[in-house]
C-alpha cells in the first residue's frame, strides 16, 4: 500500500505584478496539478497561496510514490510472426529484440481480430520526490507572462527575480534546482516586520509559520478577507460605509502581505466636485477605497491599506493625506476649467482625433452614429431628435481636461457637462449609458436614449471594422468585435427591442462614405454578431442545439431569436417533444433528396385513413398557430402542434411515401412537407439532439 504525505512547493520572488498575481498563481496551481495529474498522482486536498513576494501550493495527501504498473505492448500478429514450421520470423525477432527479451518470452494475446505477440511488463512507479522539480519547472515555463526578465549574469528568465524555493515532502526536502537554486525549507518572511528566514520543519507548518512568525498572511483568499474587513470596520467608526471595488480589492490584496487598515481625511471643500472624480483619483491613482454615507453621497474621508504594522499610525495617515490633497486640487482646477465652456464646443476638437485611418476622425464616426441613431428612433417610435443630440455630442467629453486626466471617467463627465448645459435628461444620461454594457455582468443602457445610441455606436464600429477587412482572427480582436457584438445583442434582447438586425446593419451601411465598401460587409458582419448569441446562451446553461434549431431557420431579430430559444426550450419538457424531433429529421431526410414538390395536398389524393387524420389535423393546427406566429407566441404554438405526434406516428405506421404512383407519392411528400413547414415557422427541431 502506498503511503501518502504532504506536499509544499514555494517560488520566492522580487514583488510580483499586482494585476497579474491572481491569474499567475491560478495558472501555477493547475500546472502543477495537471503535471501530478498526468503522473497518476492526485492529492487529498489542494492550498494555493499567493503573496506580493511567493507563489505556492501546499498538496495534502499526495502518493509518495506512483502505482507500479503492468504495461502491456503488441506485437506483430502470430500469421506474420511464425512461419509453417513454427520458427519465429524477423518480424518477431526484431520486435522481442527491442522489448530486450527472447521470443519465448513474449505472451500471446487473442482478439476479435485475431490473435498477437504482446510483450508484459510490471513497471515500477516513481517516487513523487523524483518527479517534484521536472513538474514544478514545466509550469512556471508556461506561466503566461508577457515579458519576462532576466536578472544577474544568468541566462534564466521569469516574471520576477527568484530568490528561493522551498520543496518539502512532509520533513524532508526534496533535493533539487529550480531556476539555478536549490530548494531547501527556508521560507522568508515580511521584508521589514521579519526579512529573516524562517525553518520549516514539516510542509503543512507553512502557512502557519508565515503568518505567525514571518508576518504574511499568505493565502489570498484570506488577505483579501481581512482587508474587506479592516476596511468596512474602519469605514463604520468614521460614520460611513467602505465603497469597495473587487478589482481594486484583488489589487490591493496583491500589494500587501500584512494588511493594516489606516483612515483618513481630505477638505470638505472638494465635495463640490463630482464625485466620482475623487473616487476615481482615490481608488485609479492611490489604492484608496472611499467612504460614502447611507445614500451613496461621498464623505471627507478615505481608507488605505498599509504594509506595515506602524508604530506612529498617525504619521501614515498624515502622509496619506498630504498626497491626496494636490491630486484633487488638480480635479478642482480640471473641473473649473471645464465648467468655462459647454460641451459642444469640444466638438471641433474630435475633428483632429483619429478613429481609424479609413474609417476618419471620431468626428466622422458621431456623424455617422447621429444618422443611425435617428433612423433607430423612429424605428421604435422614441425621440428622434434626443437620440440624434445625444450621438452628435457623445465623443465631446474626450476633449475635456477631466477625462484627458481621468480617462476612466469617459461618458460620466459628459453626463454631467450636458446637464450643466441643459441637455434634456434623455441626452445627459445617454452620455454616460453609450459605453454600457462595458463587461460581461455590465448592465445595458436603462434609458431608451442610451439603449439607441449605445447600439448605434457599437453597430457603426463593427460593419466599419468588417468594411476595410480587419475582422477578427483567432485570439486577436484589437476593436474588442466580439465584446461590441454581445452587447448588441444583449441591448436588443434584454432592451426588448424588436428590430432586425440586418436590417440596421443596412441602414449603418448607407452612412459610410463611397470608398467604403460598408454594403458588401452587411452579411458577413451579420453572420458575426448572430455567431455570438451560442456564447451568450451558453452562459445562460441553453444546449448548443436548440441554438442551432433555431439558426438554422435564420430568424433577423435577435428578440425574435430569443423568444423562440425559451419556446424550444419549454417544448424540450413536453413528453412529445423528442419522437417529433425524430420525426421532423427523418421528414427533412425524406424531402431533401426529392425536387420539385407540389405546393398543396390534393385531398382527392388520400386514400388511407392515416393521411386523411394527418392532412385535417396539419389543417386545423394551421388555423389555430398562424396568428401566434404573427404575435410570436412561439411556446403556445409549439405546445399545439404537439398535438401533430399521433398522427405522424399513425402516418408512418400505415403510410408508404415513396410508392410506384407519382402522383400518390408527391400528394404524400407535399402532405409532409406542409406539416413540416409549421414547425419551421418557430425553429428546425431535426437539429435537436
Amino acid at each position: 500500500m502506498t503511503t501518502s504525505n504532504d506536499l509544499l512547493i514555494e517560488i520566492g520572488t522580487e514583488e510580483l505584478p499586482p494585476k497579474a498575481l491572481k491569474t499567475l498563481s491560478n495558472a501555477f496551481t493547475e500546472g502543477v496539478i495537471a503535471g501530478f495529474k498526468k503522473s497518476s498522482l492526485e492529492a487529498q486536498e489542494i492550498i494555493s497561496y499567493a503573496a506580493p513576494r511567493r507563489l505556492a501550493i501546499l498538496l495534502k495527501g499526495i502518493p509518495e510514490k506512483q502505482q507500479d504498473q503492468l504495461t502491456e505492448r503488441r506485437g506483430p500478429a502470430i500469421k506474420a510472426a511464425f512461419d509453417a514450421d513454427g520458427n519465429p520470423s524477423k518480424a518477431a525477432q526484431g520486435f522481442a529484440r527491442s522489448c530486450g527479451v527472447e521470443v519465448e518470452a513474449l505472451d500471446r494475446m487473442k482478439t476479435d481480430k485475431g490473435e498477437w505477440l504482446v510483450f508484459k511488463q510490471e513497471v515500477a512507479g516513481q517516487a513523487t520526490a523524483e518527479l517534484t522539480a521536472d513538474i514544478v519547472s514545466k509550469s512556471l515555463a508556461t506561466l503566461p507572462i508577457p515579458k519576462r526578465m532576466r536578472w544577474g549574469s544568468s541566462d534564466l528568465e521569469f516574471v520576477r527575480p527568484v530568490h528561493w524555493i522551498v520543496m518539502m515532502l512532509g520533513d524532508q526536502v526534496i533535493p533539487a534546482k529550480i531556476m539555478g537554486i536549490s530548494a531547501g525549507k527556508q521560507t522568508f518572511g515580511h521584508r521589514f516586520h521579519h526579512p529573516d528566514a524562517i525553518e520549516l520543519k514539516h510542509a503543512t507548518d507553512y502557512a502557519k509559520e508565515l503568518e505567525q512568525t514571518g508576518y504574511v498572511i499568505a493565502n489570498f483568499t484570506q488577505r483579501r478577507d481581512t482587508v474587506r474587513q479592516q476596511a468596512e470596520a474602519a469605514a463604520i467608526e468614521l460614520g460611513g460605509i467602505a465603497q469597495i471595488d473587487n478589482n481594486l480589492l484583488d489589487e490591493v490584496t496583491a500589494l500587501i502581505e500584512w494588511p493594516i487598515a489606516v483612515s483618513g481625511n481630505f477638505d470638505q471643500k472638494f465635495l463640490d466636485i463630482p464625485q466620482e472624480c475623487l473616487i476615481s483619483s482615490m481608488q485609479d491613482h492611490q489604492k484608496y477605497f472611499p467612504v460614502v454615507d447611507q445614500s451613496g453621497a461621498l464623505l471627507p474621508h478615505f481608507i488605505t491599506i498599509s504594509n506595515i504594522d506602524s508604530s506612529n499610525p498617525a504619521a501614515v495617515r498624515e502622509g496619506n493625506e498630504r498626497v491626496i490633497n494636490p491630486r484633487f486640487s488638480d480635479a478642482a482646477f480640471f473641473w473649473e476649467q471645464d465648467s468655462k465652456t459647454s460641451l459642444e464646443s469640444y466638438r471641433d476638437a474630435t475633428k483632429k482625433i483619429i478613429f481609424q485611418k479609413q474609417l476618419g476622425t471620431l468626428f466622422e464616426k458621431t456623424e455617422r452614429v447621429a444618422r443611425l441613431s435617428e433612423d433607430i428612433a423612429k424605428q421604435i417610435g422614441a425621440n428622434s431628435s434626443d437620440s440624434y443630440r445625444a450621438a452628435i455630442l457623445s465623443k465631446c467629453d474626450l476633449m475635456s481636461d477631466m477625462v484627458g486626466e481621468f480617462t476612466e471617467l469617459q461618458g460620466i463627465m459628459g453626463r454631467y457637462y450636458a446637464q450643466k448645459d441643459g441637455e434634456t435628461n434623455a441626452v445627459a444620461d445617454a452620455m454616460q449609458q453609450q459605453y454600457q454594457p462595458g463587461f460581461a455582468d455590465d448592465v445595458i443602457p436603462a434609458s431608451t436614449t442610451g439603449k439607441i445610441l449605445s447600439l448605434a455606436d457599437r453597430l457603426d464600429t463593427l460593419l466599419g471594422i468588417f468594411a476595410i477587412g480587419m475582422k477578427p482572427t483567432g485570439s486577436k480582436d484589437p476593436y474588442a468585435l466580439r465584446r461590441s457584438a454581445i452587447g448588441v445583442l444583449r441591448i436588443l434582447i434584454e432592451g426588448e427591442l424588436s428590430l432586425d438586425l440586418k436590417q440596421l446593419l443596412n441602414s449603418a451601411a448607407n452612412n459610410f462614405e463611397d470608398d467604403i465598401n460598408a454594403e458588401t460587409a452587411v452579411n458577413e458582419t451579420f453572420a458575426f454578431v448572430m455567431e455570438r448569441l451560442r456564447a451568450y446562451y451558453k452562459d445562460q446553461g441553453i444546449a448548443g442545439d436548440v441554438v442551432d434549431a433555431i439558426a438554422n431557420v435564420n430568424p433577423e431579430r435577435p428578440l425574435d431569436f430569443d423568444q423562440r430559444v425559451k419556446a424550444v426550450t419549454e417544448f424540450r419538457k413536453l413528453e412529445a417533444a423528442e419522437p417529433l424531433a425524430a420525426a421532423n429529421k427523418r421528414i427533412g431526410n425524406i424531402l431533401k433528396k426529392v425536387d420539385n414538390i407540389p405546393q398543396y395536398v390534393d385531398t382527392a389524393l388520400l386514400t388511407e385513413d392515416a393521411e386523411k387524420a394527418l392532412y385535417q389535423t396539419v389543417i386545423d393546427q394551421t388555423e389555430k398557430v398562424t396568428p401566434w406566429f404573427a404575435d410570436a407566441k412561439y411556446t403556445e404554438a409549439l405546445s399545439s402542434l404537439a398535438a401533430l405526434r399521433d398522427d405522424i406516428d399513425g402516418f408512418f405506421d400505415h403510410v408508404m411515401v415513396m410508392v410506384d404512383d407519382d402522383a400518390l407519392k408527391n400528394n404524400r411528400l407535399a402532405l409532409l412537407q406542409q406539416m413540416r413547414s409549421l414547425f419551421l415557422h418557430i425553429a428546425d427541431l431535426s437539429r435537436l439532439q
